[in-house]
Formats: C-alpha cells, sequence, structure tokens
C-alpha cells in the first residue's frame, strides 16, 4: 500500500494529541486503540478479514509499511484465526513511540524534550502542521452534523476514538454531550471497525480473559484424591515482541 495516506492508527494518535500540552489523552486504552487501528488498516487493504469474533489473515502478502507488515506476520504465524479481543489485549510495549517517532520523521509532530518536576526527562511531541489534524477532525465533525453515513475509514476512526475515551478529548463538557453520543453511534457504519472497537472496550473491561477447562468441559469427574491439571492464568494470551515494538511508550 502507498505511504501518500496517512493510517488509521496515525490518524488517531494525532486525535489524541493535545495541541497545548503536546501529551497524548488517554494513554492507556490508546495503547489497545492502536492495536485495533492496525487490524482495521489491515482490513482496508485486503490483508485481513473478521470471522466471527476473529480475525483470519486472508492475503498474507506485505503492505509496505513495516508497522503494519510487523502485525501482519504475527497474525499470520498464529496459523488459525486470532479473536480479536485477544490479540488487542496481548501486549504492544513502545507501540505508540514507534508512531510517535515515525509521525516525527515524516515531519508531522516535533519532540520536545522537558522534565517532569524538575528531575525526570520526559518528551512531549506538537503536532508541525495542525492543518492535518484538523481536516482528520473535520471528517468526524461533518459525520456526526450531517448524519450521512461516513466511508468505511472515516467510520471505523469514530469507533476507535469513541472506544478509547477521546470522545471527552474532542468534544469536552455540557454542551459536547450530543456529539459524544453521535460518534459513538458511528460505531455501528463499518462492521470491522464495530468488531475491534467493541474488542478495546472489553478488553478495557477486563472481558478478554481464556474461559477455564474444568472438569466439566471433558465430561469426567476426577476421583476422590485426583490431582487436576494446572490451568492457565487468566488474561491474554502473550505475544511476541518485534523490533522496536518493544520500546518504551512515550510520556
Amino acid at each position: 500500500m502507498g505511504r501518500s495516506r496517512r493510517t488509521l492508527p496515525e490518524e488517531l494518535l494525532l486525535l489524541a494529541l493535545d495541541p497545548a500540552t503536546g501529551t497524548t489523552a488517554q494513554p492507556q486504552s490508546l495503547d489497545l486503540g492502536l492495536a485495533g487501528a492496525q487490524l482495521v488498516e489491515l482490513a482496508l487493504a485486503g490483508r485481513i478479514a473478521p470471522d466471527g469474533d476473529r480475525i483470519a489473515v486472508v492475503v498474507p502478502r506485505p503492505t509496505g509499511d513495516p508497522t503494519l507488515d510487523c502485525a501482519l506476520e504475527l497474525l499470520r504465524r498464529r496459523g488459525a484465526p486470532v479473536r480479536a479481543v485477544h490479540w488487542i489485549g496481548g501486549p504492544r510495549l513502545g507501540l505508540r513511540q514507534v508512531y510517535l517517532t515515525h509521525l516525527e520523521r515524516c515531519g508531522m509532530v516535533a519532540a520536545v524534550p522537558g522534565q517532569m518536576c524538575g528531575v525526570l526527562p520526559t518528551t512531549r511531541y506538537q503536532a508541525t502542521d495542525n492543518e492535518i489534524s484538523r481536516e482528520i477532525r473535520a471528517r468526524l465533525d461533518s459525520a456526526i452534523r450531517t448524519g450521512v453515513p461516513p466511508d468505511p475509514r472515516t467510520a471505523a476512526l469514530a469507533a476507535l476514538a469513541h472506544a478509547v475515551g477521546l470522545g471527552k478529548h474532542l468534544y469536552p463538557g455540557n454542551e459536547g454531550r450530543s456529539s459524544r453520543s453521535r460518534l459513538r453511534d458511528l460505531i455501528r457504519h463499518d462492521p470491522m471497525g464495530g468488531l475491534v472497537a467493541h474488542a478495546v472496550m472489553d478488553v478495557q473491561n477486563g472481558a478478554g480473559a481464556q474461559p477455564r477447562r474444568g472438569p466439566a468441559a471433558t465430561g469426567r469427574q476426577p476421583g476422590p484424591g485426583a490431582r487436576t491439571a494446572p490451568q492457565p492464568a487468566r488474561g491474554v494470551p502473550m505475544q511476541p515482541h518485534h523490533g522496536s515494538m518493544a520500546r518504551a511508550v512515550a510520556h
């Protein structure tokens, strides 16, 4: 896929950047959203497709985007469709920093070093071209204001923005309540975006744990004094780190 168009993870991150402070809104849920945005972008590129509540690789050919291709390769290695909630809930150390670094390299943001409490080094990221952020925001505003079904990319962006909690950042206060409600309603206009957005919210609500397989699942009850096999820890499966994705998340 060409690099002339910004990807959904990049657009989601630009939406989350606070122009006044240079920090990202909702940083913890944003990391989940970026992982989900990768899935939607891969689906838009025709590389993956929803299979119920799972994600299946349909075309393993690389997209040309290194970060997306890393995610695609990890999905391919699974060998079978993976539940969206388990994929999104896996560790994504450094994913936000990967995209911030990319946006800096493209000249869309500038890194501003600083200190926390006068001691701890921090880095803020200021948008260098606010026109780009305004264009992204205008697409959401238009979809909310007109009620016309948006294109799949905008619908997915709206769904992810709602899922990570950016509604109060984009449309604050009581005056933004109706806009936040309409932002949430846009989730229904893109099946893949809706699947991923619900998975993001499920992970935040702790619904990503795999069910335990107890004796009842086999139809046999253990006899007195019998030892049962240890159960796996609840939670999402670990996923391998890859290259720069293991770097620390930016402040």
